[in-house]
């Protein structure tokens, strides 16, 4: 084996651990071995986005596209950070498109229209996303996981009678799997079965708690330091609600919680002990902020403040001004 061989070899392993400063690492040393190397490109630019700089993954990406336009895995990774973070949906389906052309296999067909069907779904055309659907290969596939990649688009749609076989059978094929354990939960609690969603969302949290932050994770404190700025960014009159609130930062909703019904992949908690009243408007409350959850959803850390003032706005919302309005429009009835 070559040195340049030997040099993305162990970079991907890296990668593979999860080590993005050592994947990247090797690979800026295989830049020097050959610049003009497509391989040496892709690594940069996956190694990137484990580092959470999309938009550097991005021009490695199509740097080894230029260097060879029929390199399928870095069109594949490319459209994966088109989509996520980035949020560039149209040229996502169309790094799609080019990597669809190209595809020989029936896993290689999977992955290209999988990843097209979320593109469209986050555009919101869903008819378009079910019309591709139907062009994925049933299968035999060579890795089980295809399985619950295709169980979850058809969850994703709303196709809950395609999806639940195919999530049961990835959940068992693989016990291991926190996606599957978690899209298994989804489907049970569809079907009625509380105990059965609780079981497989316990077993989701578990399997969270086991791995490793990202690598652009903030310390705790940090992070803290973020959720408090994001409060004193909230609009006056949501911030009136949780003014001076008790805030905890922890990595995952506790299993007691979620035994009682809290999403083990829940942002955050607005625990209000008592109702907002006319003469007192801040009523005492504590917000329980769930950092791997947070960090899960933003992808990068550029993206963790727009996260946290959404998910804020959703939980105040959510727990102060809903009930006020149904309680509204239960006296309007009354009345």
């Amino acid at each position: 084996m070559d040195q340049l061989s030997a040099t993305l070899d162990r970079g991907w392993d890296l990668a593979q651990r999860g080590d993005a400063v050592g994947a990247q690492a090797c690979a800026k040393r295989a830049l020097e071995l050959d610049p003009k190397s497509p391989e040496v490109h892709n690594l940069l630019g996956y190694s990137a986005a484990m580092g959470g700089n999309p938009e550097d993954a991005l021009e490695h990406y199509k740097q080894a596209i230029a260097l060879d336009e029929t390199y399928f895995e870095a069109m594949l990774n490319a459209a994966e950070v088109l989509m996520h973070p980035l949020g560039e949906w149209d040229d996502a389906v169309t790094m799609c498109d080019d990597a669809y052309a190209l595809a020989e296999t029936d896993e290689e067909i999977a992955d290209c229209l999988l990843l097209k069907v979320d593109a469209l779904m986050s555009k919101g055309e869903m008819d378009a996303a079910m019309r591709v659907m139907r062009l994925i290969p049933e299968g035999p596939f060579e890795s089980a996981s295809y399985t619950f990649l295709i169980g979850r688009a058809y969850y994703e749609l709303g196709d809950f009678e395609r999806a639940s076989p195919l999530i049961e059978e990835a959940a068992r094929k693989d016990p291991t799997h926190a996606d599957a354990q978690y899209y298994l939960g989804l489907v049970r609690d569809e079907r009625g079965d509380s105990r059965g969603a609780t079981v497989a969302f316990l077993r989701t949290r578990a399997l969270d708690t086991t791995r490793e932050p990202p690598s652009w994770a903030p310390s705790p404190d940090a992070f803290g330091a973020l959720v408090e700025g994001c409060i004193r960014k909230l609009d006056a009159l949501l911030a009136r609600y949780i003014h001076e609130a008790e805030v905890f930062v922890v990595d995952v909703p506790g299993a007691e919680l979620v035994v009682d019904g809290v999403d083990p992949r829940a942002l955050m908690i607005i625990d209000s002990n008592a109702p907002p009243r006319e003469e007192d408007v801040k009523p005492p409350c504590r917000i329980f902020v769930y950092q791997r959850n947070v960090e899960r959803a933003a992808g990068t850390v550029e993206h963790l403040e727009d996260d946290v003032l959404a998910a804020l706005e959703r939980e105040i919302t959510a727990v102060y001004l809903e009930p006020d309005v149904e309680a509204k429009k239960e006296t309007k009835h009354l009345n």
